[in-house]
């Protein structure tokens, strides 16, 4: 589990050195932060009280989105590189309620605990014990919330055989696409009660594969909007929501 820690932050340490900020920064990759933020607060029932906490958080870019409508942020990651610029960015936003941290963790009470394209990066030991981890980070109703992609997804099924050389620049080495009902198991198993919905089908693989054609994006976040309502096809999504909450 060290090798793939290190392995994890050498590889995060190098995105995060120049070419995620440019990235990131593109209005189609800005169109899917803000409607990540949006489902977040929709499928959560965060607000203007909430605390959050958000593990894997980057370079902030989600989080300083998120902070205007909550009481405060704060964000943990392994890099230096991103928290610095993390850092950065919220001070020159002007963006006071939101703080970020290096590490795994950090202490105290939150009403949320998100991590957006974040487990799929965990060995499965890692993954098998953060749901007790996230249980003592929660206050009592509180709520999980991450994003990760699936191991069902079609997407991905293409991706590989069409652009295969572009999969491997946005992958880890020991990442994965992870199978959304056990990874839901191991929350229910520590006392959430979890559910898993479908989040996309080719709206966010676009954002990456053309991040400067914002309309793209939402023209296929219009068309994933619709197809998710057909059961059948909603399997093969390519990204699943996983929230669990915390009994009162």
């Amino acid at each position: 589990m060290k090798d793939a820690l290190q392995r994890e932050l050498e590889y995060h340490e190098k995105l995060y050195s120049g070419f995620a900020q440019t990235h990131f920064a593109r209005p189609a990759v800005r169109a899917l932060r803000r409607h990540m933020v949006g489902r977040i607060l929709r499928m959560t029932g965060a607000g203007a009280r909430s605390r959050v906490l958000s593990l894997g958080c980057g370079i902030g870019d989600t989080e300083l989105l998120l902070a205007p409508r909550v009481a405060e942020v704060v964000g943990v990651d392994l890099s230096p590189a991103a928290v610095r610029q993390a850092r950065a960015d919220a001070g020159r936003l002007g963006i006071a309620n939101a703080r970020f941290e290096e590490g795994t963790t950090a202490g105290g009470a939150y009403d949320l605990v998100m991590a957006i394209f974040f487990l799929h990066h965990l060995p499965d030991q890692a993954l098998a014990e953060l749901p007790g981890r996230v249980k003592g980070l929660l206050a009592p109703g509180g709520v999980f919330y991450s994003l990760d992609p699936s191991s069902r997804r079609l997407s991905g099924v293409l991706g590989r055989l069409l652009f295969p050389g572009l999969m491997k620049r946005y992958q880890t080495p020991d990442e994965r696409e992870l199978d959304p009902e056990p990874v839901a198991e191991l929350f229910r198993g520590a006392g959430f009660d979890a559910r898993v919905a479908m989040y996309d089908f080719g709206s966010s693989p676009l954002a990456g594969l053309l991040p400067g054609w914002r309309a793209g994006y939402c023209a296929a976040r219009a068309v994933d909007n619709w197809l998710l309502r057909v059961p059948p096809l909603r399997r093969r999504g390519s990204n699943f929501e996983l929230i669990a909450r915390l009994p009162i």
